[in-house]
């Protein structure tokens, strides 16, 4: 999967822009504050049509501006095909549409263009809390199986208002929602449970590859039991009086943990910060071969300002796996040329006040 061409209109501080993309990709340069991440972001949006950096659709717009659009022109095996988003400040209105044809639900809309992004903050994915791995689960396994986006999104809305009930001291109303809870709490819990078995040799090789010498494991935090929804009712009912102490639902996949360990303890603990950016990297190399096994297209990788604390050796080692199959398209952020690897072979733009230049 490649993206040919991007449109972007009063998308944050860039200034409006239509472009051809490199078959291959671009190493995107500039200093801090002129719209590098900007533009990934631009690119990112039609994956998921929200911000990758979590940021409501009312701040991804031009300030002060009536919204803004984005559209990706997007060529794979099966052809091309356009993914148009709007957001439309008044009102507050959200619009996408695929190959120009409106579609009324997002869920529908999803997965037509397909990437990975690392941000540095996604260095919490080895260092941070268990909600930042909880979130990264939940992002590739809702774009590879749309099952897993209807489970998850009805498990959250079933969650919170158990929750709600929780906190208004209504325990019978609270349990009115256990039976959806368990049924779409099976299906992520089973999802996350089989990603992770399956996953486990592949983290081990990739962190390998890209230089760490100490043995590594990923495991799956949570009670493996839930993964069946007729386990569910002894659970819920064993952690009454505690959920009702709390005013919270105590068990459950919202409570549970990827746990990455690098020479048997806890990376999160004891790693340093290039082994941290390194676990999150292999993370997300994890992330690509999964859609690509899911979806029978390899997606792009956006990179912002990946190589900043790594060492020579694991850049070097990283930047020749991007340069390698299967990574089809790449689009790699630094402040400039010099802080590259060798043997990148990107052509590289220049953003400056949110203008390529």
């Amino acid at each position: 999967m490649r993206l040919q061409h991007l449109a972007a209109r009063a998308f944050r501080n860039l200034a409006d822009l239509e472009c051809d993309l490199p078959e291959r990709g671009v190493a995107i340069l500039g200093a801090n504050g002129q719209g590098k991440t900007n533009l990934l972001e631009a690119l990112y949006y039609p994956v998921l049509f929200r911000s990758l950096r979590g940021a409501p659709d009312q701040e991804v717009g031009r300030f002060g501006g009536p919204g803004f659009q984005v559209e990706a022109s997007i060529h794979d095996s099966a052809g091309a095909a356009s993914v148009i988003a709007s957001y439309t400040a008044a009102g507050r209105k959200k619009r996408t549409a695929v190959n120009g044809e409106e579609i009324p639900r997002l869920a529908d809309a999803i997965g037509h263009w397909l990437a990975v992004a690392f941000l540095p903050a996604d260095v919490g994915l080895a260092g941070g809390p268990a909600a930042e791995r909880r979130g990264f689960l939940d992002r590739l396994l809702a774009l590879s199986d749309q099952r897993y986006y209807v489970a998850l999104a009805r498990y959250r809305a079933a969650l919170a208002q158990r929750n709600g009930a929780l906190r208004a001291e209504r325990q019978d109303l609270a349990r009115a929602f256990d039976r959806v809870l368990a049924e779409s709490g099976a299906v992520v819990t089973a999802a996350r449970l089989a990603w992770v078995e399956r996953a486990g040799e592949r983290f081990a090789a990739e962190l390998d590859g890209l230089g760490e010498s100490e043995p590594v494991c990923l495991r799956y935090h949570g009670r493996a039991e839930l993964a069946e929804s007729a386990a569910w009712d002894a659970v819920l009912q064993a952690a009454a009086s505690r959920d009702q102490a709390r005013r919270a639902s105590t068990v459950g996949p919202h409570r549970d943990d990827l746990v990455l360990e690098l020479g048997g303890r806890s990376l999160r603990s004891i790693g340093s910060t290039g082994q941290q950016r390194t676990a999150a990297v292999a993370l997300k190399l994890l992330e690509l071969d999964t859609l690509a096994g899911a979806r029978g297209t390899m997606p792009a990788l956006l990179l912002d300002d990946v190589f900043a604390e790594l060492d020579a050796e694991r850049q070097q080692r990283f930047a020749r796996r991007l340069c390698r199959p299967p990574v089809a398209q790449a689009f790699i952020t630094a402040p400039r040329g010099d802080e590259l690897p060798a043997g990148l072979e990107l052509e590289q733009w220049r953003v400056a006040e949110g203008r390529i230049g």
